[in-house]
């Protein structure tokens, strides 16, 4: 297994450890702060993974499977944790999770069309920004969730001042998310319609061919 593939699978197994010390109540507040790091290591590796088997043409089909299921379970995992648990005013958090979840399922099944065609969808700029934004303010919120546990007038202060900018990222990345569904889907109609469309001009030609008869 080359480097890039490592990064990958170390990021994969990296989840289940940011869940276990974000839901350990007993050592909180610390538990949540060893989940952040544990989450920005996790989202480092992703900036990583690809760039190396990019230069070095280590690109495999391993990675090319890998790649895509740590980024999802890093940011979706992360994401649920925090909408779970209140960290975000609700309803914010369960829409902009929502929202996330139907792009991710709908660029997969268009990802699916373009693999039975022989078609590769690359990754597009505003799905790079989408994942980035995500891998900021998901680590901001996780550091709230335990800053929220202390108390005096300068917690107060801090808590307001990060909420409001997580809440900011967080505005952003849901717009760049619903943009990245619109740009895939832009991009790749007329690739998932053109078996409809073949077959009814097919359909017609074949009843123009009866009518002469």
């Amino acid at each position: 297994m080359n480097l890039p593939n490592k990064l990958s699978l170390a990021r994969i197994i990296l989840v289940p450890f940011m869940m276990f010390f974000y839901l350990a109540t007993f050592i909180d507040p610390w538990g949540k702060f060893v989940a952040f790091v544990i989450f920005v290591v996790a989202a480092i590796t992703d900036l990583f993974d690809g760039k190396i088997a990019r230069k070095t043409g280590q690109v495999t089909d391993l990675g090319k499977l890998l790649d895509p299921i740590a980024d999802k379970l890093l940011y979706s995992i992360g994401f649920a944790l925090i909408v779970a648990y209140g960290v975000i005013p609700s309803p914010y958090g369960i829409i902009a999770f929502a929202i996330l979840l139907f792009r991710d399922f709908m660029i997969d099944g268009i990802r699916q069309i373009a693999g039975s065609k022989g078609v590769v969808i690359p990754a597009a700029k505003s799905g790079k920004l989408k994942a980035l934004l995500h891998d900021i303010h998901i680590p901001m919120f996780i550091v709230l969730a335990g800053t929220k546990q202390f108390s005096g007038e300068f917690w107060n202060l801090f808590n307001e001042i990060l909420l409001i900018l997580s809440l900011i990222v967080l505005a952003l990345a849901t717009i760049v998310t619903i943009y990245s569904a619109f740009d895939y889907f832009k991009k790749s109609k007329n690739l998932i319609f053109s078996d409809s469309e073949n077959k009814e001009k097919q359909n017609k030609e074949e009843k123009n061919i009866k009518d002469e008869n």
